[in-house]
């Protein structure tokens, strides 16, 4: 009766090996469905991004593309294909913490502020403040307070001036500069807008507070040079004009930066008459030199933008290497110059400092510019970086001049 009983009721199927299988089977189905999907996504946004520096390539650099691009390109490949193949879907992918996201927006503004103008900005007006320095009781917290309150408000400045040139060269900079935010897409042009004038306004008000004129008027005549320089209205954006681009910066760098930061000190914060001092007067010759390098120098590594949207600088009309060995020249002239002036000094310790630290200079300066390839962008921008070193090294220096 129980092997009947038993027998007449049927076992339910449990499909575990076969149904659990196909399940499997559709799963990884799925699976690979989602990726083929997100691959053509990223696909699509990788060959966007790249696009503009195909395009651009104009022939007599394609058959040698530089090695940082390269790079770049299969990095950013790399990362795609890491992406994509992972086993999790993309829409688990964990988002970031909090902390990336301020990594991540400190980052976009150190680099919207491009930092070796800020440094070189800094430097500067702590180099000329001290050549208004007579003796070691000059160093009073009133000298302290008067050089900060200068160097922040040229620096709110400079950042008003680097942020406003990135706005007006937003289709530039994808080809000459595509890690800028502006270019990137990393702020937006309205964001662009808000940090520019927010500065501009804090440097005005900070230069109003503070109440020294030739501060004032060192702000003031800064912020019409650079928005002449980049702006596109009619008779402005005068970086289009190779002389004029040259002449704004060398406004600036040699002639305002030194005149008008010492005599903020000397006659505002130490209430002297103004005297234009042999250290000055070798500071502004000096630095109309390296003015006129910067200006010529920056436009080197960018002369495929600059060709695609009519920038007719120096480097354009003559070629990169001519334009770089002219640099170099007036670079040398000026160190050399600045060793004979060393040299004339009756300050025994001034003249040792100031000779053998201009040659010591002008020896790597050589030495380095023979070992430049110019088939290589990475090669000429790290060259440029190299100039503002120099640049920073020379304001160490002219504060020993006596």
């Amino acid at each position: 009766m129980e092997s009947l009983l038993i027998g007449s009721f049927q076992r339910p199927s449990i499909p575990v090996a076969t149904d659990f299988s196909s399940l499997k089977t559709s799963s990884h189905t799925i699976v690979r469905v989602l990726k083929c999907k997100a691959w053509k996504r990223q696909e699509k946004h990788y060959s966007t991004s790249m696009k503009l520096q195909r395009q651009y390539m104009t022939q007599e650099h394609v058959g040698g593309r530089d090695r940082s691009i390269i790079a770049a390109d299969n990095k950013l490949k790399e990362k795609f294909l890491v992406h994509v193949s992972s086993e999790h879907p993309l829409e688990s992918q964990p988002s970031k913490s909090h902390w990336n996201s301020v990594h991540d927006a400190v980052d976009a503004f150190y680099r919207f502020s491009r930092p070796h103008t800020v440094i070189g900005t800094a430097l500067s007006i702590i180099s000329v403040s001290l050549l208004a320095v007579e003796k070691f009781s000059d160093f009073s917290p009133l000298f302290f307070t008067g050089a900060l309150e200068a160097i922040v408000a040229a620096l709110f400045m400079n950042i008003y001036i680097v942020g406003l040139n990135q706005l007006s060269d937003i289709e530039i900079d994808k080809v000459n500069k595509p890690y800028l935010p502006l270019a990137s897409g990393e702020y937006s042009t309205q964001t662009g807008v808000v940090i520019v004038s927010s500065f501009a306004i804090l440097s005005f008000w900070l230069g109003w507070i503070v109440g020294s004129w030739p501060l004032f008027w060192a702000l003031f005549i800064s912020f019409v040079l650079g928005t002449a320089y980049s702006v596109n209205l009619p008779l402005l954006r005068w970086k289009r004009f190779a002389v004029v681009a040259a002449l704004c910066i060398f406004a600036v760098r040699a002639v305002i930066v030194q005149i008008a930061f010492y005599l903020h000190i000397q006659t505002f914060v130490y209430r002297r008459p103004a005297v234009l001092s042999r250290p000055l007067i070798f500071a502004t010759a000096f630095m109309s030199f390296f003015s006129v390098v910067i200006a010529l120098f920056k436009d080197i590594p960018d002369i495929v933008g600059d060709k695609i949207f009519g920038i007719q600088s120096f480097t354009v009309r003559l070629g990169q290497e001519r334009v770089f060995w002219i640099c170099i020249a007036l670079l040398e002239m000026a160190y050399l110059v600045a060793i004979v002036v060393g040299a004339t000094s009756s300050n025994i310790w001034s003249k040792s400092f100031t000779v053998l630290g201009h040659a010591a200079l002008a020896v790597l300066l050589w030495t380095r510019a023979k070992s430049v390839d110019f088939s290589r962008k990475a090669a000429i921008t790290s060259f440029y970086m190299f100039i503002w070193k120099l640049f920073y090294a020379e304001y160490l220096l002219i504060p020993l001049v006596r």
